[in-house]
C-alpha cells in the first residue's frame, strides 16, 4: 500500500523522529519500526532521512509472487558502490553481504530498508547479521514492516523473535492519528473530523486520500490498494472476505459458519493478509474504509444473496434476541421491501425509546424509501415518526452547536407531536425547558410560539384557566411582532379552553377569529386547527349540530388538500353515535381504525365502537373498551381517561355489573371534579348514583345530568332532545315510571336498536302491570328506512309544509312527541333537515306507503 506524505505533515511524530535522531547520533543501532499499512512509516522514515545531515542508503522489498533475493542491498549497492556490489557481483551468501554493508558503515550513515516484511529468505538472513553486529559500527539501519501482517508464522516474525535481544537492536511503532491530530487536518478542507476519524481510525494513508478526494466517494487510490492487498487469497478466503465485508461492525463466527460453512476455515488466511483483526467471538476490518473497498467489489448479485443470506441467519440468532437493525441493513441491501418495513419500524421504535433520535430517524428514512406499497395512512404514520425524531435530533444538533434558540424552538415544536402521540408528561417537559430557554433570550416570536404550545399543553389537562393565560402571552407577542400565525395560534387557544371551561359562546368568538386571521392570511394551518377545534371542542360540550358543522368542514378542508383528517373523522363517529345515527357511527369507526395510527384518533374511535356494541347489545363492546384504555393510560389526562371510563362504566351497567360500572365511574371522577368538566363530572356522578355509590354531586355539572339526578326526568330528557340525543333522553323518561313515558322510551330505544335498554323498560312495564308492547311491527320493517307507521303519518305531514304543533293537533299528540317523531325521521334518513327529508321521502317512494 502506497503511503503518502504530504497532506498530515508528520503530526504527532515527533516523538518518533527524536527517537531516530538519537539512535543515529549513539550509532551503531538497528530500528525496527513497525505500523499498520498506511500508518506514515515511509513519510517518518523519509521526512527523518531528509533532516538527518548524513550520508543516506536506501534499499526496499518488493511485493512480488517471487522475491528478488536480497533486493534492498542490491538497491543500496547501485547507489553506494564498494564492498557491497562486490559482494553482490560475487553471488555471496547472506553473512558476507551483510558483512561487506557493515564494512562501509565506520562513520556515520543512515541505511533505510523498507517493507522487509515482504523479504526474501536471503534478506532476512542477512538483517539477522545486521541485526546481531550492528552495535559494532557507527551508523543506523532502519528497517520498516507492516506489523498487521507479520502474525502466526511469517518468516519476519521470527526474526523479530531473534533480534529482540540484540544489544543494538530496538523497535518503534508508528500509531494512527488521534482524533485531535485529524481534526487539524479536516479543517482546511473543510471537511468534519470526527466522521474522517470513525471512517479511517486514524490511519494517515485513508485520512490523506479521503481528504484529497474531496471526502466523497470511496477514493480509488484506497480502494484499489486494498484489493491489492487481497487479491493474493485462495478463492475460498475471499469468498469470507466477501461475506465479511457485509456486515457492518463485527462479523460473528457462528454467523459466518451459518452463510459459508464451507469457506469458514479460511478465516486464518484472511487474518493474516492484514485486513481483519480477531475481535472477541468474531472479526472486523481493521479500518472501515477497507471494509467499504471490498464490500465495492463484491458482483451485485452475490451481494443480494448473501445479504439474504445474513438477512435469514441473523433472524434467529443462537445466544440472543436478533437485532432489528441489523435486519433492517441486510434486508435493504438484499431487496426484500417487506423485512425492511418489519425491521426499520422496530428499529426505529427500539431507538427512539432509548433517546437515540439519530438513529431512529435513519430507520424511519429507511422505511420510508421502501413505502410506495403501504397505504396513504400508514406512510403518513411513518413521516410524523420521522419527523418527531428528526426534530429531537436537530434540538441535540442546536445544543451541541450553542444555539439556545435554535434547541429551545425544536423543544417548543416537540410539544404538539408529544400529545397527538400519547405522551403527555413529555410534552409537559418539552414545553417548559423551552420558555425557560427563550425566557432568558431577548423577546423573540420563538417565545409567543412556546408559550402558545404551553396554552395547548394546558388546554389538552383540561387547565382551562391556565390555558386562557397563556394563550394571552401568546397572544401579546404575537401582537408585539405583528405575527399573524402566532396571533392565530394564540386565539384558538384562548377559545379552545374557554369552551373546555363551559363557556361556549365566549370560546367560539375566540375561535371565529382565530378561523378569520387565518383566513385572511392564508395560514391553512391554522384554518385547519380552528376548524378542529371547533368540531372537537364543541363535540365534548355535547353542542352536536355545530360540532357536526365544523366537523365536516375540516374534513372536506383536509381532504381538498391531500390531508387525513383521522382525528375530527374519529370525533365525527361520536357525533353519530350520540345523535342516534349508530350504523353510520360504527362504520366510520371502522374506518378510521383501518386508517389511523396515531393513539388519540384510535382511542376515540374505539370509544365509539364500544358504546354502539354495547347499547345494542352487540359482543365485543369491552374488548373496544380495553384497547382505549390502553391506549389512554400514557396521556393520563381526562380527556381520554374521562371519555374513556364512562363509556366502561355504561357498557358494564348494560350486562347487569353494577360493582363494575361504579369503579369504571370512580376512577377519574375525582379529576373531573378538579377540572371542573361538566360532562365528564356529569356522566360518572350519573354512573355512579344509578350504582347507589354517590349520594351527592355538585350542582354545576352540566344541565341534562343535574336534571336527571335532580329527578326532573322529563325536563332532562328535553334537554337532551334539544342537543340531540334521543337515546339519552329515551333514559330520562324511562326513569320517569310513568306508562306514557316509559313507552315512549321504549318506542325510542327500538327505533335505535337499543335492545339491552329496551329489555328493561319491559321489565319495568311488567312491574308496573302495563301490557307490553311486542317491538318493531312488520308494516316498520317493510320500509328501506325502518319508519313506524306514526313516523310515516308524521312524515306525509312534514312534506306538506305542517309545524308540529299543527301535526300534533291533527294526529291528536304531543307536542313533544311530535318533535321526537321528527327527529327520528331525520335520523332514520340520514337528513339535516326537513326539506331534505320531504326530498328523500319522495326518493324512497315512501310516501306511496302511506
Amino acid at each position: 500500500m502506497p503511503e503518502h506524505e504530504c497532506v498530515n505533515d508528520l503530526l504527532e511524530r515527533d516523538e518518533l523522529l527524536d527517537a531516530l535522531g538519537a539512535a543515529l547520533a549513539a550509532g551503531g543501532r538497528m530500528l525496527l519500526v513497525g505500523g499498520e499499512a498506511g500508518a506514515g512509516k515511509t513519510s517518518l522514515v523519509r521526512t527523518f532521512a531528509a533532516r538527518a545531515g548524513t550520508p543516506v542508503l536506501q534499499g526496499s522489498c518488493e511485493n512480488l509472487a517471487t522475491p528478488i533475493p536480497l533486493a534492498p542491498f542490491a538497491d543500496i549497492a547501485a547507489a553506494a558502490g564498494g564492498p557491497l556490489a562486490e559482494a553482490l557481483d560475487a553471488r555471496a551468501d547472506p553473512r558476507a553481504v551483510a558483512r561487506a554493508l557493515l564494512a562501509g558503515m565506520s562513520e556515520p550513515v543512515l541505511v533505510v530498508i523498507e517493507d522487509v516484511h515482504w523479504g526474501d529468505e536471503a534478506t532476512l538472513d542477512a538483517l539477522r547479521v545486521l541485526g546481531r553486529r550492528i552495535d559494532g559500527s557507527g551508523g543506523l539501519v532502519v528497517a520498516t514492516y507492516r506489523d498487521d501482517e507479520t502474525v502466526g508464522d511469517h518468516p519476519f516474525r521470527v526474526v523479530l523473535g531473534e533480534l529482540a535481544s540484540a544489544p543494538g537492536v530496538s523497535r518503534l511503532r508508528v500509531p494512527r492519528l488521534s482524533l485531535d491530530a485529524v481534526r487539524t487536518l479536516a479543517v482546511p478542507y473543510g471537511a468534519d473530523g470526527d466522521a474522517l476519524h470513525r471512517l479511517t481510525a486514524g490511519n494517515a494513508f485513508y485520512v490523506t486520500e479521503v481528504l484529497a478526494s474531496g471526502a466523497g466517494a470511496l477514493p480509488e487510490t484506497v480502494r484499489d490498494a486494498v484489493l491489492a492487498r487481497v487479491a493474493s487469497l485462495d478463492p475460498a478466503a475471499r469468498l469470507l472476505l466477501d461475506v465479511v465485508s457485509l456486515v457492518p461492525g463485527r462479523a460473528e463466527l457462528w454467523l459466518l459458519e451459518a452463510v459459508a460453512p464451507g469457506e469458514a476455515a479460511h478465516l486464518d488466511a484472511c487474518l493474516a493478509a492484514g485486513v481483519l483483526r480477531e475481535d472477541e467471538d468474531g472479526v472486523a476490518f481493521r479500518h472501515e474504509l477497507a471494509r467499504l473497498a471490498v464490500e465495492s467489489a463484491v458482483p451485485v448479485a452475490r451481494r443480494r444473496c448473501l445479504h439474504a443470506a445474513l438477512l435469514a441467519a441473523l433472524a434467529s440468532p443462537p445466544a440472543c434476541p436478533p437485532d432489528a437493525s441489523r435486519l433492517a441493513h441486510h434486508a435493504e441491501a438484499a431487496g426484500d421491501v417487506a423485512a425492511v418495513l418489519e425491521h426499520a419500524t422496530a428499529a426505529a421504535r427500539h431507538a427512539a425509546a432509548t433517546s437515540a433520535h439519530r438513529e431512529a430517524a435513519a430507520q424511519y428514512a429507511r422505511a420510508l424509501r421502501h413505502a410506495r406499497e403501504l397505504t396513504d395512512a400508514e406512510r403518513a404514520a411513518l413521516f410524523e415518526a420521522y419527523a418527531l425524531e428528526a426534530r429531537l435530533e436537530a434540538g441535540r444538533l442546536y445544543a451541541a452547536a450553542g444555539d439556545r434558540l435554535g434547541e429551545a424552538r425544536m423543544l417548543s415544536l416537540l410539544t404538539i407531536p408529544y400529545i397527538t402521540g400519547g405522551r403527555n408528561e413529555e410534552a409537559e417537559a418539552s414545553s417548559r425547558a423551552a420558555i425557560e430557554m427563550l425566557e432568558e433570550l431577548p423577546a423573540s416570536r420563538e417565545l409567543g410560539m412556546a408559550y402558545a404550545a404551553q396554552a395547548y399543553v394546558r388546554m389538552i389537562d383540561r387547565d382551562n384557566a391556565d390555558g386562557v393565560v397563556w394563550g394571552r402571552k401568546a397572544v401579546d407577542v404575537a401582537e408585539l411582532f405583528d405575527d399573524a400565525e402566532l396571533l392565530a395560534f394564540g386565539l384558538n387557544m384562548i377559545g379552545t379552553s374557554h369552551v373546555m371551561a363551559g363557556e361556549t359562546e365566549l370560546g367560539i368568538d375566540f375561535l371565529q377569529r382565530s378561523l378569520g386571521v387565518a383566513r385572511e392570511y392564508s395560514l391553512e394551518l391554522r384554518v385547519g386547527a380552528a376548524l378542529s377545534m371547533l368540531g372537537s371542542g364543541l363535540g365534548e360540550m355535547y353542542e352536536l349540530q355545530r360540532s357536526e358543522e365544523y366537523l365536516r368542514e375540516h374534513i372536506a378542508f383536509a381532504e381538498e388538500r391531500d390531508i387525513w383528517p383521522h382525528y375530527t373523522r374519529a370525533w365525527l363517529t361520536l357525533v353519530e353515535l350520540y345523535r342516534g345515527r349508530w350504523e353510520r357511527a360504527g362504520v366510520l369507526a371502522h374506518e378510521v381504525l383501518t386508517q389511523a395510527h396515531d393513539p388519540i384518533s384510535r382511542i376515540t374511535a374505539l370509544i365509539a365502537i364500544g358504546r354502539v356494541r354495547a347499547r345494542r347489545g352487540d359482543p365485543g363492546s369491552m374488548e373496544a373498551l380495553d384497547e382505549a384504555l390502553e391506549l389512554s393510560r400514557p396521556g393520563g389526562h381526562l380527556q381520554r381517561l374521562g371519555h374513556v371510563h364512562a363509556a366502561r362504566a355504561e357498557a358494564l351497567w348494560l350486562v347487569g355489573d353494577r360493582d363494575g360500572a361504579a369503579d369504571e365511574a370512580r376512577a377519574v371522577y375525582d379529576l373531573a371534579l378538579e377540572k371542573r368538566h361538566l360532562w365528564f363530572a356529569g356522566e360518572l356522578a350519573y354512573w355512579q348514583r344509578r350504582s347507589d355509590v354517590l349520594d351527592a354531586w355538585p350542582t354545576w355539572i352540566a344541565e341534562p345530568y343535574r336534571l336527571h339526578l335532580a329527578g326532573a326526568f322529563v325536563d332532562a330528557a328535553d334537554a337532551w332532545r334539544a342537543r340531540g340525543c334521543p337515546y339519552e333522553a329515551a333514559r330520562a323518561l324511562a326513569d320517569a315510571e310513568r306508562e306514557e313515558l316509559l313507552l315512549d322510551s321504549l318506542s325510542i330505544f327500538e327505533e335505535l336498536g337499543a335492545a339491552p335498554a329496551a329489555r328493561d323498560v319491559r321489565q319495568r312495564l311488567r312491574a308496573l302491570g302495563m301490557p307490553v308492547p311486542r317491538g318493531p311491527r312488520a308494516a316498520t320493517r317493510a320500509n328501506p328506512a325502518e319508519l313506524t307507521p306514526r313516523e310515516l303519518d308524521v312524515l306525509r305531514l312534514v312534506s306538506e309544509g305542517k309545524r308540529n304543533a299543527e301535526i300534533a293537533e291533527e294526529l291528536v299528540v304531543s307536542r313533544r312527541t311530535v318533535d321526537h317523531h321528527v327527529s327520528a325521521i331525520l335520523r332514520k334518513l340520514g337528513v339535516r333537515s326537513r326539506g331534505e327529508a320531504t326530498q328523500a321521502a319522495h326518493e324512497r317512494g315512501l310516501l306511496e306507503q302511506i
